[in-house]
């Protein structure tokens, strides 16, 4: 979610974790993580490789593996007998888990770091008793415009739908984050709606795609990049690398409020070294280790010790650390009924093709 994939950068950390166990002549055991592709500090630009550091600080083998969308997660768990020992789901794929069964209740006397964590954080809408979960990161989504294509200063997310900009609006390949956008528009709750509210944002992403340049994901990096097209909504993190690397971007965080979105780390029910993956879990929400990945992913961390860890411009940027004024107005997604998503998710195809 919320990351743009490297598979060859994935490929490079499963490389480097296995050149490290190899040179390793045993291991107390051994662990098996699931993450999003591209979603943690492996060493470059002088960071921490976390997964070599974990395995040579606990003696503890990390097979990694990397998914694409919280869906190929949920579809591995709920129908295989493959085992994982550490996930790291999005907010409202914990709470599916959860309600299906699939999690395990973490010890917290095990994981002591997470004392650690962000005060609004500890119990979230999706695990209201926090007893199934661990963040690992967070932020909001925003929009970017080329300050040369947008004369006006946008602040909402009206902009999106800017008649002007017709041929050069970007919006999202993914129903969730575009129908969330139309539904705050329409003034529908993006954490709890029905078939009439999904009705009610198709029209109005229906009314957007005229003006529409395409839809995209992690497109949106050469097209805004390369001062391709004018306006693209996306993660606020990823927007402040975007801007790093072209000085005529500018990001923003719409009045509106946007999702603040949380990926968390939990222990799937049939995990065979749970001791393990505690201990991974508390190594992650170390200060400097939960540093090095929110360095890496430019996404906030949610330990509150680590933001001071960061180089200034990022834990200074609102795009990565939003104010609390802000959060106020944001919303996270929740679990919705599987006939409401798949019916927003069959209404957001027709309006693709």
């Amino acid at each position: 979610m919320k990351r743009f994939i490297s598979l060859i950068i994935a490929a490079l950390i499963i490389v480097s974790s296995a050149a490290v166990m190899s040179s390793c002549s045993s291991y107390e055991g051994e662990i098996n993580v699931y993450n999003w592709g591209d979603y943690i500090a492996e060493g470059s630009d002088g960071n921490i490789d976390t997964i070599a550091k974990f395995e040579k600080e606990y003696n503890i083998k990390v097979n990694y593996t990397t998914y694409d969308t919280n869906e190929e997660l949920y579809n591995l768990l709920s129908s295989s007998n493959t085992s994982y020992d550490v996930i790291i789901p999005s907010d409202y794929m914990v709470e599916k888990l959860k309600d299906e069964g699939l999690l395990q209740k973490l010890d917290m006397k095990k994981i002591p770091n997470a004392d650690g964590i962000m005060d609004n954080l500890k119990k979230p809408v999706y695990d209201s008793t926090g007893e199934y979960s661990v963040p690992y990161s967070w932020n909001v989504t925003g929009f970017v415009y080329n300050k040369d294509k947008v004369k006006n200063k946008p602040d909402s997310w009206n902009a999106l739908w800017d008649k002007n900009l017709k041929g050069q609006i970007l919006q999202f390949n993914n129903s969730r984050d575009a129908y969330a956008i139309a539904m705050q528009l329409c003034g529908v709750n993006p954490e709890k709606f029905d078939t009439k509210g999904v009705d009610k944002a198709t029209a109005k992403l229906k009314e957007q795609k005229p003006l529409l340049k395409k839809y995209v994901m992690d497109q949106v990096f050469g097209e805004m990049e390369k001062n391709q097209s004018a306006i693209a909504p996306y993660y606020a993190g990823d927007i402040y690398t975007m801007m790093k690397n072209n000085n005529k971007l500018v990001g923003v965080l719409p009045k509106e409020g946007s999702n603040l979105f949380v990926d968390a780390m939990c222990i799937p029910k049939n995990a065979e070294n749970v001791e393990g993956a505690h201990k991974f879990i508390n190594y992650m929400t170390r200060a400097d280790i939960s540093a090095a990945n929110s360095k890496y992913i430019t996404y906030a961390s949610p330990v509150k010790s680590a933001k001071k860890l960061l180089p200034k411009e990022q834990s200074g940027s609102e795009l990565v650390y939003p104010p609390e004024s802000y959060l106020k107005k944001c919303y996270t997604f929740r679990n919705v009924d599987d006939k409401i998503y798949a019916y927003m998710q069959e209404q957001f195809v027709k309006l693709m093709s």
